[in-house]
C-alpha cells in the first residue's frame, strides 16, 4: 500500500472542518475486515509438481527423505527451464538454495511417503549458482486492480473479495511479470475501487501510479455466474491493460459446486498470467506514453554581465545550474517504522550517500526513498547488494529487497475443468 498521508489527512481534516462528510469518509476506511497482504513478492523460483515416493525407518525419515528428493528433482528441473541444463548442485548447497516447501498432496503412512510438491528457490542464489540474469527479465511494475461482478455487483477493494484474495495467494516467482499488489487495507478502497477504471484523467492515475511505486496498470476481471443455488458456477476471466481498460484476451472455466470456486479462481490467476506474459513478450503490455510524468521545463541560465566578470555559457553554465549528485529513486519493502528508520540509516551510511529520505511512505507495502548519490548508480547497486539486498531495475530506479519469506503451503486444485 502506498499513500501520500500529507493529501488524505489534509483531505479529510477539511471535511471534518467543515462539519460534513468527516465521518462517512471515516468510516469507509475503517469498516469491516478488508483486504489480505500477498503471501509472497516473486522473490523466489517455484518448482511445482515434484512426484516423490520414499520409504524409511519412521514416517518422519521418510518424509525427510522425500523432502531431500524433491530438492534434487526441482533443482534439475529448474536448470532445465532456464537452459542450463546439467548444473549439478550438493545436498548442502540445495539446503541454501530452497527457501521453501510447498505440499501439493502428500500420503504418510508408519515407513513411507509418497506426496507431490513445489519446491522454491531463493532467486537471486539460484541465478548466480545457474549463471543467469535473476530479474532482467521482468517487466516494469505493474498496479494489480483486480474486479469482482457477481450477482450484478462490482468490486474491487471496496470489501475482502475471494478475486483479491486468489491474487494474494499467486506466487509470482515463475511469472516475467513484475506484480504490485495492494493489500486492500488502509485507503486502498478509496483510492481503487470499481468506478476507478472509467476514471480517464491522466494526471489521477499518474498520482495513484507514484503511491504504489508501479509504472502501468493491470486490471484482472472475473465475473462470476451460478446456474443455480448450490450448482455449478462458471467464471469469465478477462485480461485488460492500462487507464483506457484495453482487452488483452479472456478465459472461462467452470467448477461443479461453489466449494470450487477458490481452485476456479487460483487456475483462473493462473491462465490470465499466461496472457498477460505473452502479452509482454509480444509487445502488447507497453507502457502508455501519457502515463510519464511530463517533461521538466528547460533551465535558463541568466549570464552574468557585471562589469570584470565574464558571462557563464555553453557547458560551465550547465555545470553551475546543477546541484552535487544524482537523485536515485529507492523502492523498498517497510512492514514498520522502525523497518522505514533502518533502511534510511543503512542507506546513509553508503559512501558517497549525499543525503537519503523517504518521500512517499507506505507502512506495510513499498515505499519511495529519493537517494542523493554523488557518483554512478552503479556504484550504489553494488553497494546495496554488499550489504544484504537483492536490487532489480537498472538506471535512476531500483527496487530493494530483504530475503525472501517462507510462504505458506497452499491446497491443491485438481477439479477445475476448462468451460
Amino acid at each position: 500500500m502506498r499513500l501520500r498521508l500529507p493529501h488524505l489527512l489534509l483531505g479529510i481534516a477539511a471535511l471534518t472542518g467543515l462539519g460534513i462528510g468527516g465521518g462517512a469518509v471515516l468510516a469507509q476506511i475503517e469498516g469491516q475486515a478488508r483486504g489480505v497482504m500477498p503471501i509472497d513478492d516473486g522473490s523466489s523460483y517455484e518448482v511445482s509438481g515434484v512426484a516423490v515416493d520414499v520409504s524409511g525407518k519412521t514416517a518422519e525419515e521418510a518424509r525427510l527423505g522425500g523432502w531431500r528428493l524433491a530438492q534434487r528433482k526441482g533443482w534439475a528441473m529448474l536448470a532445465q527451464r532456464l537452459g542450463r541444463s546439467g548444473t549439478g548442485a550438493s545436498d548442502g548447497l540445495l539446503d541454501s538454495l530452497v527457501s521453501g516447501i510447498v505440499v501439493e498432496n502428500e500420503q504418510v503412512g508408519p515407513t513411507r511417503y509418497v506426496a507431490r510438491l513445489g519446491v522454491l528457490f531463493d532467486r537471486v542464489r539460484a541465478a548466480s549458482v545457474l549463471g543467469v540474469s535473476a530479474y532482467a527479465d521482468r517487466s516494469p511494475p505493474m498496479l494489480v486492480m483486480p474486479l469482482q461482478t457477481s450477482g450484478g455487483a462490482s468490486q474491487m477493494f471496496e470489501s475482502r473479495t475471494p478475486w483479491q484474495q486468489a491474487w494474494a495467494r499467486f506466487r509470482t516467482g515463475n511469472s516475467t511479470i513484475d506484480y504490485v499488489r495492494p493489500s486492500g487495507t488502509g485507503a486502498d478502497p478509496l483510492l481503487m475501487n470499481a468506478g476507478q477504471i472509467g476514471r480517464r484523467s491522466r494526471g489521477w492515475w499518474r498520482l495513484l501510479l507514484d503511491q504504489y511505486g508501479a509504472s502501468d496498470i493491470l486490471i484482472p476481471v472475473v465475473h462470476l455466474y451460478r446456474q443455480w443455488p448450490g450448482g455449478p458456477v462458471i467464471g469469465v476471466f478477462e485480461a485488460r491493460h492500462g487507464p483506457d481498460n484495453q482487452f488483452i484476451g479472456s478465459v472461462t472455466l467452470r467448477v461443479g459446486s461453489p466449494d470450487g470456486i477458490p481452485q476456479l479462481l487460483d487456475t483462473g490467476v493462473s491462465r490470465l498470467d499466461s496472457l498477460y506474459q505473452r502479452a509482454l513478450s509480444s509487445g502488447l503490455l507497453s507502457i502508455d506514453g501519457t502515463l510519464k510524468p511530463p517533461a521538466p521545463p528547460p533551465v535558463v541560465v541568466a549570464p552574468d554581465d557585471s562589469p570584470g566578470e565574464e558571462p557563464i555559457t555553453g557547458l560551465d553554465a550547465a555545470i553551475a545550474s546543477t546541484r552535487a549528485g544524482i537523485a536515485v529513486t529507492l523502492q523498498y519493502d517497510a512492514p514498520t517504522a522502525s523497518a522505514v528508520a533502518n533502511a534510511e540509516s543503512l542507506v546513509r551510511g553508503i559512501p558517497g550517500v549525499v543525503r537519503a529520505a523517504t518521500t512517499s511512505l507506505a507502512l506495510g507495502g513499498v515505499s519511495l526513498m529519493t537517494v542523493t548519490f554523488d557518483g554512478d548508480p552503479d556504484k550504489l547497486r553494488r553497494a546495496l547488494e554488499q550489504r544484504g539486498f537483492q536490487v532489480s531495475g537498472s538506471g535512476t530506479t531500483l527496487r530493494v529487497r530483504r530475503g525472501p519469506q517462507t510462504p505458506a503451503a497452499t491446497p491443491p486444485s485438481d477439479n477445475v475443468t476448462n468451460g
